[in-house]
């Protein structure tokens, strides 16, 4: 429903003991199995009192978390892919833009249970996207020239600046430009980190 980086628990403590106790037995376990691991590998973790446990697996990049962190990527996102399928990632500098991103789903109605198709997305064109404010779609599609839902989560709202309350406010503002009243979502993403 929501993503939001940095996270607000990480300190170099928690980074070293996800390293430690995560990230590097994983990738021995991948070569004590003869395994050569190409690609995306992403940790779900759960953090409690500064210690990681370990969730999930994906070999690929999640969503909302992609559309996240993805926009603070300061080296070219196919430069680190091309390293990587040549064998050379561990030389590839990757560089991050110092700043704060918010993301927020926009759902259908009655998403997660049942929801309504094919329902007119209007004022997409009002939008104030840029660089740093984006629209990604995720359940949607073209029909007879309009944009319309095809799923439960729609549409998620992007937006980066130099704070989180910043970037919140930005993806609230695009959320109510558009104004569609087929779908609903979460008011409370962000504001753990939004110093008041």
């Amino acid at each position: 429903m929501g993503a939001y980086s940095p996270s607000r628990l990480i300190n170099e403590s928690l980074d070293k003991k996800i390293l430690d106790k995560i990230v590097y037995p994983t990738l021995k376990a991948l070569e004590d199995l003869d395994i050569s691991y190409e690609g995306f590998l992403y940790t779900g973790l759960m953090i409690k009192d500064n210690e990681p446990y370990l969730i999930e697996y994906n070999v690929r990049m999640g969503d909302p978390e992609c559309q996240t962190i993805l926009p603070k990527l300061k080296t070219d996102l196919l430069e680190i892919i091309v390293s990587c399928t040549d064998k050379k990632l561990k030389h590839q500098q990757i560089d991050w833009y110092d700043d704060k991103s918010i993301s927020i789903v926009l759902c259908s109605k009655g998403y997660p249970d049942k929801i309504n198709k094919d329902i007119i997305i209007d004022n997409l064109e009002l939008l104030e996207l840029d660089s740093k404010n984006l629209c990604f779609h995720a359940g949607t599609k073209i029909i007879e020239d309009k944009v319309k839902s095809t799923g439960g989560r729609v549409l998620n709202f992007v937006s980066v600046a130099t704070d989180f309350k910043k970037a919140r406010d930005k993806v609230l503002k695009n959320l109510r430009i558009l104004n569609w009243q087929n779908g609903h979502y979460r008011k409370d993403i962000g504001y753990k980190v939004i110093d008041n």
